[in-house]
């Protein structure tokens, strides 16, 4: 007889404890799935074991058995570990945690394996010869993987200098070993150009694939494969990293800056932070790749935590494109009042006739940002999160981006009655049918969220502009991340000002990794390429050190400006978020939650304490926003954590609360 303490599958903070149960059953462990009778009816629910013991350190009255044991489910000592520092970590619930380990879908169909990329042949590579700089890079890290020691190294080279070879040099030396390892990149439409490299140097049957684009029944069967051993290489998005794999040797996360590594959802994590943590316990190296490394990771590096690594020339030795500043207040007083300046109509029209392809970027989806009346400036919003509905010609709707509410665009304005209602800015879906109207000879497409919802879209678009059929892609932020396509000639950013003016301290970072990222994608062949940036802040730091490549000069001024303002990476930053129905109800209790953490932590803290204030989204489906921003400077997040915790518990678990409380550490987005 043993004793096992299980978290039971709830998803209230009620229930979020630990529950002692007895055990017959030898085979359960640390990380069994099991059935137990729970609370006063003993329904039965499903359960996962955190601890054993072989005694009790004190009687307990009417103690129950374990009921059942599932025996194809169960996590690893080292994942439950995990859980539990996760729990410390974001706030969150032990069952959020255990549910980012465990398989979302369905048992596995008598006779039906799903697999995935089944019919991937991979590109052909034995290997391509290291350049001096690859050589010297894979050279640093060798030593680290032989000796079975953790290690972070941040891989800073620019776009083009082959970062993703010597990942696959450094897995391939772990396999060598007898280990695994996790490859992950920031978007699923990055998953098969990578896969098929993948592919064509290990084979099918060592990669298994993990992203949430899979169906339910592919996702399990994914795991399953893992969980039992039968890969060594899980590739996938940021849900990767929660791969059941065992003797991990290496972690990769390409283009390590994105902000798609950062959970907006429960449990609200890092991967970055849990790659470390989980490379840690498995005495492996992590990978952090990029030609845009976010501030928190140079600064580190420079720090010594992470081994820095440079990579200052593209593996071809083409030269990185030639990029050139569009200043669009002089279009305007030249009279053009179109989106492309005269210089990009230009450049798209000269690299189309030389057979070269172009992309261009603008990080905002739909036609039109909004719909307003003329006569009387009524501007149609959503009646649920009060944010402007953007237009979608396609669909003739004006839709909101937040809660998916959408409704027809009036005829007539609700109300003036003027009939002047008309749909004002520019989305990717409207950059489209200009191109189009002007490009009528190419084939166009578009990539970003409205054109990718099909299962198999990303990969049809993608694959067209690889075969060179589209002659013109344009996307969102989608066609920014890692692409890596041969004959592109030209990228145009129709508009650099759109991330410059968010209401959010990484808002000049974002632009710069966005425009950089954006104008990698070009000269990747043997010919070089080209950029225009149109903006109509032309001298801005960010802009101007993109233009020039300068990494460097970009991370001083605003590592600067980050330390004057103690923003991170020299603080953590909280944010605490308080919704309720009526908008006085959130800013009070927002009041009152300051308080309440400031007499916890101590009345000299106050001055780290900003707010409250409204959310700059005030409202999100019918509920009211305010929030505390909260400095939290070394040495301090523990204490923090502990006083915020206590705060979340204390209103998630009032059942008569009308309001809800969200708490998130270090946030990539404050809307």
């Amino acid at each position: 007889m043993k004793y096992v303490n299980v978290v039971i599958d709830n998803n209230t903070d009620h229930t979020d404890n630990l529950y002692t149960y007895s055990c017959a059953d030898d085979n359960v462990r640390v990380g069994s799935k099991v059935t137990v009778p729970f609370a006063m009816g003993n329904r039965i629910k499903e359960a996962y074991v955190i601890q054993t013991a072989d005694q009790l350190t004190e009687e307990i009255k009417g103690l129950k058995a374990v009921d059942a044991v599932d025996p194809e489910i169960s996590l690893s000592e080292e994942a439950v570990a995990t859980c539990i520092w996760m729990k410390r970590q974001y706030l969150c619930r032990y069952i959020d945690a255990i549910k980012c380990f465990t398989p979302a879908g369905t048992s596995s169909k008598r006779g039906k394996i799903r697999t995935p990329y089944k019919d991937a042949t991979g590109e052909s590579s034995g290997g391509k010869a290291l350049t001096p700089e690859q050589k010297n890079a894979v050279e640093s890290i060798r030593p680290v993987i032989a000796a079975g020691e953790h290690n972070v190294f941040l891989i800073h080279g620019v776009t083009g200098s082959g970062k993703t070879e010597i990942y696959m040099k450094v897995i391939e030396e772990c396999i060598g070993r007898g280990r695994t390892a996790i490859m992950m990149v920031p978007e699923i439409s990055l998953t098969p150009q990578t896969i098929d490299r993948f592919i064509g140097r290990f084979g099918t049957e060592q990669i298994a694939v993990l992203h949430s684009k899979l169906s339910l029944g592919e996702r399990y069967d994914e795991w399953m494969r893992i969980r039992r051993g039968e890969v060594k290489i899980v590739i996938g998005a940021r849900s990767a990293i929660f791969a059941p794999l065992e003797n991990i040797g290496t972690i990769v996360l390409d283009e390590e800056h994105e902000t798609t590594y950062k959970s907006d959802m429960t449990p609200k994590y890092d991967a970055v932070e849990v790659a470390i943590r989980r490379a840690k316990k498995n005495h492996a190296v992590v990978l952090l790749g990029s030609a845009t490394p976010s501030l928190v990771s140079s600064y580190k590096a420079e720090q010594g935590e992470y081994h820095k690594i440079l990579l200052k020339e593209r593996y071809n030795g083409t030269p990185l494109p030639d990029v050139e500043i569009v200043d669009m207040r002089e279009e305007l007083k030249q009279g053009n009042r179109s989106i492309f300046s005269v210089s990009l109509y230009e450049e798209i029209k000269k690299n189309l006739a030389e057979k070269r392809q172009v992309i261009l970027f603008l990080n905002r989806r739909g036609y039109s940002t909004f719909v307003s009346c003329r006569s009387c400036g009524y501007v149609m919003k959503c009646k649920e999160c009060g944010i402007s509905l953007t237009y979608h010609k396609s669909r003739n709707e004006a839709v909101c981006h937040f809660c998916g509410h959408s409704e027809k665009v009036p005829v007539l304005c609700p109300d003036c009655g003027g009939k002047y209602i008309k749909h004002f800015g520019t989305g990717t879906e409207k950059v489209e049918e200009m191109t189009r109207e002007i490009f009528p000879d190419y084939n166009i497409d578009r990539l970003d969220l409205d054109t990718t919802t099909k299962k198999g879209s990303i990969d049809k678009i993608l694959n067209s502009f690889r075969k060179g059929k589209t002659n013109i892609l344009i996307g969102t932020q989608l066609v920014a991340k890692g692409l890596d396509f041969s004959n592109v000639g030209l990228v145009g950013i129709i508009s650099a000002d759109i991330t410059l003016n968010v209401p959010d301290f990484r808002s000049a970072e974002r632009t710069f990794q966005l425009i950089t990222q954006a104008a990698g994608r070009a000269g990747r062949g043997d010919r070089r390429g080209r950029v225009l940036i149109q903006t109509y802040h032309p001298d801005h730091y960010a802009i101007l050190a993109a233009k020039d490549h300068d990494y460097d000069t970009f991370y001083q001024s605003e590592s600067l400006l980050r330390r004057q303002l103690g923003y991170p990476p020299f603080s953590d930053l909280m944010q605490v978020v308080l919704s309720a129905e009526k908008e006085k109800d959130a800013l009070e209790l927002c009041r009152q939650i300051a308080e309440e953490f400031i007499r916890g932590v101590g009345e000299e803290e106050r001055r780290y304490v900003l707010g409250p204030q409204a959310a700059p989204m005030n409202k999100i489906k019918g509920l009211y926003r305010y929030q505390l921003l909260i400095k939290c400077f070394p040495g301090k997040r523990k204490a923090y954590t502990k006083v915020l915790n206590n705060i979340r518990l204390k209103i998630s678990t009032d059942r008569n609360a009308k309001y809800l409380i969200s708490v998130d550490v270090n946030p990539y987005s404050f809307l």
